[in-house]
C-alpha cells in the first residue's frame, strides 16, 4: 500500500558567484527550476536576495549571490536536491530548510536586492524632492549650530572685555598707590 505524503513547504538558500550571476542570471534561475522540477518540486518563488562580501572565500571567490526560494517538496527529494546543487559548479553552497511556519506575507516580502531596486527606481521628481528635503533639513541643521555657536562666542568676548577691565582697575589702583 502506498503511503500519500503531502508536500511540505522548504527555503532554499542558494549561493552562487557574483560575476555569474551577472553574466548569466537566466541560466541559473533556470538551472534551479531544472533542480527542483526533476525532483517534483513545485516552485513558490525564487528571488535575488542579496550581492554580498563572503565571510572567507569559497571556490576562491570573495562575493556571492544568494538566491532565495521557496517550494514545495516531497521531504524524502530534499537529499536528491541538495546532491544534485553539490554536483553543479555554478553553485557554491546551498541551505535548505523547512518552512511551513512561514506566511503568504513573508514569502512576499521584499529582500534586500528588491528593496535596492525599488530606491532605485524611484520617479525623477520623488528623488529631486528627496534631496530638496534633505538639503533643507541640512541648512536647518547649520543654521542651529551657528544660532548656538554665537551666543558662546559673546559669552567669550564678554569675559576678555570684563578681564581687560579688571586689569584696568588693578593699573589704576597700583598707580595710585605709587602716587
Amino acid at each position: 500500500m502506498e503511503t500519500l505524503t503531502k508536500n511540505k513547504l522548504y527555503e532554499g538558500m542558494f549561493l552562487i558567484d557574483s560575476a555569474l550571476a551577472g553574466s548569466n542570471w537566466d541560466g541559473v534561475n533556470n538551472t534551479i527550476k531544472a533542480i527542483l522540477e526533476k525532483a517534483q518540486a513545485e516552485i513558490v518563488t525564487i528571488k535575488k536576495w542579496d550581492d554580498r562580501k563572503l565571510a572567507y572565500e569559497i571556490k576562491g571567490k570573495g562575493r556571492g549571490t544568494y538566491i532565495l526560494c521557496y517550494f514545495r517538496a516531497d521531504g524524502q527529494k530534499i537529499k536528491d536536491i541538495e546532491k544534485a546543487v553539490k554536483l553543479s559548479e555554478q553553485f557554491m553552497r546551498v541551505l535548505i530548510l523547512s518552512a511551513e511556519k512561514i506566511t503568504a506575507e513573508d514569502i512576499e516580502n521584499d529582500t534586500p536586492a528588491t528593496k535596492t531596486e525599488k530606491e532605485t527606481q524611484k520617479d525623477p521628481d520623488e528623488t529631486a524632492q528627496d534631496e530638496d528635503n534633505e538639503e533643507q533639513e541640512s541648512s536647518g541643521r547649520e543654521m542651529e549650530a551657528k544660532e548656538e555657536a554665537e551666543p558662546a562666542e559673546e559669552t567669550e568676548q564678554a569675559g576678555v572685555n570684563g578681564q581687560e577691565q579688571e586689569e584696568m582697575v588693578e593699573d589704576n589702583q597700583d598707580s595710585e598707590l605709587r602716587e
